[in-house]
């Protein structure tokens, strides 16, 4: 199946989407829950996998289903189609604040290995299977880094990463040390490991974790400044763990809220 060649426009600042123009004929895939608005003439259509020329057959659907499954995404994949006879547009919409990228896989040897809840959408054909970590200490300590997702095609896919994007260019032999949870995607050339951070003080109170993701070029990689499970843990601290709401400010603010002073205050005999 050849890609379909979509125009596209992003749209927005921290909140984005995108807005992806089909001609007649024309089809995008988009992740499920990701559609934000279609004109009337698209039709949606649930397919079992990614709907990519790569997963002909039952088997290959069963197989292509079976590695969004390990990524941790849906099993199905929805397609969204241009029957009209006039261009029509679908917008998809990012899930938290950040950055829509645009790859062109056509510029990049056809193959992009991205975080495993980057993908949004992307053209008809893209192919999105699972890139795995050969190195077993990747697998025990590379958290977001060990299972990867990776779109193959020369097609347009487009990926989230959150906060703010840095795009870096590595020379041959070049390291880069990050976050194993800011790594947002990179070029197969780009080589993936995992280092020790060399001090146990540092491992232990540093608030960085105990291993960093190592980069070696040459490629390209592209970084995030907020991972959505940096947000996430940053969220569930600051929530109330026993329920109702949580007083913010002082202790005398704290205890009125806790009943404590309430009780002195009002002279109760209990």
């Amino acid at each position: 199946m050849a890609m379909d060649v979509i125009d596209y426009d992003i749209r927005g600042a921290e909140m984005q989407f995108v807005e992806v123009e089909l001609d007649p004929g024309e089809a995008a895939i988009g992740e499920a829950g990701s559609m934000m608005f279609m004109d009337a003439g698209i039709t949606m259509d649930t397919v079992f996998g990614d709907a990519s020329a790569q997963q002909g057959g039952f088997f290959g659907k069963l197989m292509g289903a079976g590695k969004r499954l390990v990524t941790g995404e849906s099993l199905f994949t929805t397609v969204y189609s241009n029957q009209a006879q006039a261009k029509q547009r679908v917008a998809f919409a990012a899930p938290y604040p950040g950055k829509i990228l645009a790859m062109d896989l056509s510029k990049m040897g056809g193959t992009l290995i991205c975080q495993k809840d980057a993908f949004l959408c992307a053209a008809r054909g893209v192919s999105l299977g699972i890139a795995f970590q050969r190195k077993m200490s990747v697998g025990f300590f590379g958290g977001e880094g060990f299972i990867m997702q990776k779109l193959d095609g020369d097609g347009m896919a487009f990926v989230h990463a959150g906060g703010t994007v840095v795009k870096r260019e590595l020379a041959a032999g070049q390291s880069l040390l990050v976050d194993t949870g800011c790594v947002v995607a990179y070029t197969p050339s780009v080589n993936f490991e995992i280092q020790y951070v060399g001090k146990v003080k540092t491992a232990l109170f540093g608030g960085e974790g105990l291993f960093f993701a190592k980069l070696t070029g040459p490629g390209t990689i592209w970084l995030q400044s907020l991972p959505f499970s940096r947000l996430a843990s940053r969220v569930f601290a600051a929530a109330p763990q026993r329920g109702g709401s949580k007083e913010e400010g002082s202790v005398l603010g704290g205890l009125v809220g806790g009943g404590l002073l309430g009780s002195v205050l009002s002279g109760d005999d209990e």
